[in-house]
């Protein structure tokens, strides 16, 4: 998780009341952020971080609720139950967590992934959807008395089937960062045609807690069977709910994949959800998404059917223990053509520059970083520098790509020690094997 949550011109929607209270709550978390792993100040530094960050929510949620009604906003009681649903039940839930657990390193990655993510988020939509640049992304919510069904059936649920107390944590979740886990995406059909995409997102532990229980076995990581114990669950708990959808009783499950992060958030961009809600349970959390499916909207992933389901999830649990390498270059067709080349035996993921990178590389740690050396801005020896500062990612190694290979360009790149350098004239084949060789042994 990044040390640096960096304000960026884009969050300001012109307002100086509502642009100077973002900026203090983004100081807040990047406190947070910077809190020492030693434990008792970790809890001191968190308990008074919260305690700001509480209080400070409450006066700029009241200013901004005041500006909005100044003008107008027709968006306003919506907005207004944002608010009122992350001050009273997303904090004190997250709150409840780190106590419980006596502010355990999960429960603080918790708090600050679930904090950091609906900031910058709502930031980026809601508060922008005020001044009318962006439309609301939360314009087709279900009623709130949907919603309440929905969450009461749900909780009921997850109590009847593994004695688990589950509590709401975020009424609209939008993606943030709360542990590993399986994303799983079913698509229903009405015999009208109308269809509706549902996904789930389980974190690991609570997936191994429940489904050991259920089958009375003791899982230590997600395998196979616990990814069909999971699709076994998650139509259950569809059924449970149909009802809580227009026209759901009618709908069939004709469809389903196993999602990434990413493929999640990509859908997520596009898509207006019904419902969005993330729960806590004593042993992890888990999200329940659902919304009106159309063809640009639909999700990706691995599709699952009775003929290919055991290969198919082999490859996704095959594709979460790959070696991870991070591919930083402003050219398009660069990034590209190594994605292609590495993407087969890698989890690779592509960077556009410098900056871009230092704060992806925090969220998912890659093994290897492959590091254009000429960039405009921000070039690879500034960026690799910018990485040995953050404490936690100064051990990843990179390995420099450039196309120079005289003295003065390959000295400049010795000079800041890093794992190597290749050059991008070389065959594609020598890159793969070059890159092969560097995992050897690790």
């Amino acid at each position: 998780m990044s040390s640096v949550l960096e304000w960026q011109d884009r969050f300001n929607i012109g307002v100086e009341v509502v642009d100077k209270a973002h900026k203090q709550l983004f100081a807040t978390m990047n406190r947070l952020l910077g809190v020492s792993e030693h434990k008792v100040k970790s809890r001191w530094v968190c308990e008074e971080g919260i305690k700001y960050l509480r209080s400070h929510t409450m006066k700029h949620f009241a200013e901004e609720e005041e500006y909005m009604k100044s003008i107008g906003y027709s968006g306003y009681e919506r907005h207004r139950r944002i608010h009122r649903t992350f001050r009273l039940t997303t904090l004190p839930a997250l709150e409840k967590e780190l106590e419980d657990t006596n502010y355990s390193v999960d429960a603080v990655r918790h708090f600050l992934g679930v904090c950091i993510g609906w900031m910058t988020g709502h930031t980026l939509t809601e508060d922008q959807a005020i001044t009318g640049r962006i439309p609301s992304k939360w314009d087709e919510l279900l009623p709130d008395e949907n919603i309440a069904a929905l969450e009461k059936t749900i909780t009921r649920t997850m109590r009847e089937m593994f004695m688990l107390d589950a509590r709401v944590i975020n009424e609209n979740y939008r993606g943030e960062d709360f542990g590993k886990g399986i994303y799983y995406r079913m698509v229903s059909e009405s015999p009208e045609g109308e269809r509706r995409e549902t996904i789930f997102i389980l974190e690991n532990e609570l997936l191994t807690g429940t489904v050991g229980a259920m089958l009375g076995v003791s899982f230590d990581k997600v395998d196979d069977v616990v990814i069909n114990a999971t699709r076994y669950i998650a139509r259950q708990f569809l059924k449970r709910v149909k009802s809580c959808f227009v026209s759901g009783a009618q709908q069939e499950i004709v469809e389903e994949s196993l999602m990434t992060a990413e493929e999640f958030r990509e859908v997520f961009e596009k898509i207006n959800p019904e419902c969005s809600i993330l729960f806590g349970t004593e042993t992890g959390y888990f999200v329940f998404c659902s919304f009106k499916a159309s063809a640009e909207e639909a999700g990706t992933g691995r599709t699952i059917n009775a003929k290919n389901a055991m290969d198919e999830i082999k490859k996704y649990l095959d594709t979460e223990v790959k070696k991870k390498i991070m591919v930083v270059d402003d050219s398009n067709a660069v990034r590209m053509g190594i994605k292609k080349l590495l993407d087969k035996d890698y989890k690779v993921t592509m960077m556009n520059s410098g900056p871009a990178a230092v704060k992806a590389v925090s969220v998912e740690r890659p093994d290897l970083i492959l590091l254009d050396l000429e960039m405009p801005d921000c070039d690879g020896i500034q960026t690799l520098k910018m990485l040995r500062t953050e404490g936690k990612m100064t051990d990843i190694p990179v390995i420099f790509l450039t196309g120079r290979v005289d003295q003065q360009s390959v000295e400049k790149i010795m000079s800041v020690k890093p794992a190597g350098y290749m050059l991008k004239t070389m065959r594609t084949v020598d890159i793969k094997k070059n890159i092969d060789s560097f995992f050897v042994g690790k």
